[in-house]
């Protein structure tokens, strides 16, 4: 049986793609934009139909995640995104590119709540936020490639040639899936002698009983907001005013992306475990720090006219909003027990993304038409100030209510 890390690496390898697969589009955005001749409000749609449909099937692949096969879930996923980004190249309609990132939404939903339960499964409460941070990593290197992939796939060969680049390596992960190992659910948790929830609604009300829970789901619904929005609209901001090309582009926000991400997603990780060991809410203090520190850097990236001092802002924000990534994601598979963390998981992306990412893209397009794409971008740091008052006041509350006690025991 291959070893804890080896399933790790693998379902890493498998998120790069996941992420890979979402952000292409943001890179060859402009390029769409001129073909179907889109408002700022029609391009963030693209975005939050996505997310809409991910969320909307997420309550059902976490259930299904506590109680079938989550190697064949995450199969079927991936052909089912993968085969959606290769169509989303074939389409002739911006209703049917619509169409196409729906079904993207659909597919990486099975994956998003499967894995990191998997994860948590095979690796103590004490590493896990070290764990996480290392298959969170696909977030920044998939986001990266995609940008790189979109940028110059998209400034030589055309929008459309991205889509087939980006989704076919996925066809070929899905059948490997197949073959990962399934840890027994609750294999490195200490036994707590709880039932597992006989029905759906059982399983939710179970979830919604943890305060921990909402802290670091709420705090993390309004960061996802924030990293959506830039996600989404950084590359259109590049290129539309500080004039990048789209192979340039890719580089250079794939460039720093990769970078920050490699370095604080780990060191958040591992920040955050130090933390805990010490203080029941470790996690949720070092995750609020660093949004305390980023939220006035968003608000100055578009103020600026050099390049230069874009990026270096740019870097030093997703640098400090990488540190809470594996943080946030360790409370999040603690704070339950084993027999309800896919379900945990699956409600967590409803909320994250039903607040966050899947109303910002269109709704800073929305705004956008109106005072302009740089003052747009600026006001996202709002949401990352709100969430890190959000998790600090959280961190208060689980340290003097639940000092000396596990997160699951909440």
């Amino acid at each position: 049986m291959p070893s804890a890390y080896s399933v790790l690496f693998v379902l890493a390898l498998i998120n790069l793609l996941n992420y890979l697969d979402r952000f292409v589009l943001s890179a060859v955005l402009p390029w769409i934009e001129r073909d179907f001749a889109l408002s700022g409000f029609e391009s963030g749609l693209l975005g939050s139909t996505f997310m809409l449909l991910h969320l909307a099937a997420s309550p059902l692949t976490g259930y299904l995640g506590d109680r079938t096969s989550r190697k064949r879930l995450i199969a079927a996923g991936i052909f089912l995104w993968s085969l959606a980004t290769v169509g989303s190249g074939l389409v002739s309609s911006y209703r049917g590119l619509l169409v196409m990132r729906a079904v993207v939404g659909i597919g990486e939903a099975s994956y998003a709540v499967v894995a990191p339960a998997m994860i948590a499964d095979l690796f103590s409460e004490e590493r896990r936020g070290r764990m996480l941070a290392l298959f969170y990593l696909a977030i920044p290197v998939g986001t990266a490639l995609g940008y790189v992939v979109g940028g110059a796939i998209g400034e030589h060969y055309g929008w459309r040639a991205a889509f087939f680049v980006a989704g076919a390596p996925g066809l070929v992960a899905a059948a490997a899936a197949l073959v990962l190992p399934e840890p027994p659910r609750g294999l490195a948790d200490e036994e707590t002698g709880e039932v597992p929830p006989k029905t759906a609604r059982a399983a939710w009300s179970r979830v919604a009983r943890s305060p921990v829970w909402w802290y670091d789901t709420l705090g993390t619904a309004l960061v996802t907001f924030t990293l959506g929005a830039l996600a989404f609209w950084m590359p259109t901001f590049l290129i539309r005013h500080h004039g990048s090309r789209g192979d340039v582009m890719g580089w250079q926000l794939g460039g720093i992306l990769l970078l920050a991400g490699l370095t604080a997603t780990p060191l958040g990780g591992a920040l955050g475990d130090r933390r805990a060991r010490r203080r029941e809410g470790g996690h949720l203090e070092v995750s609020a720090m660093a949004l305390f520190a980023g939220a006035p850097l968003i608000a100055l990236i578009p103020a600026t006219t050099r390049l230069s001092t874009t990026i270096v802002l740019s870097f030093a924000c997703l640098f400090l909003l990488g540190l809470t990534i594996g943080p946030i994601n360790a409370v999040l598979v603690s704070c339950v027990p084993a027999r309800v963390r896919a379900t945990a998981v699956a409600l967590n992306l409803v909320v994250v993304h039903l607040l966050g990412d899947a109303v910002s893209p269109w709704l800073v397009g929305w705004v956008s038409d109106s005072i302009g794409l740089p003052r747009a971008i600026a006001l996202t740091a709002i949401p990352v100030a709100l969430g890190g008052l959000l998790l600090a006041r959280g961190a208060q509350q689980v340290n003097r209510r639940h000092a000396g006690l596990r997160y699951v025991r909440s």
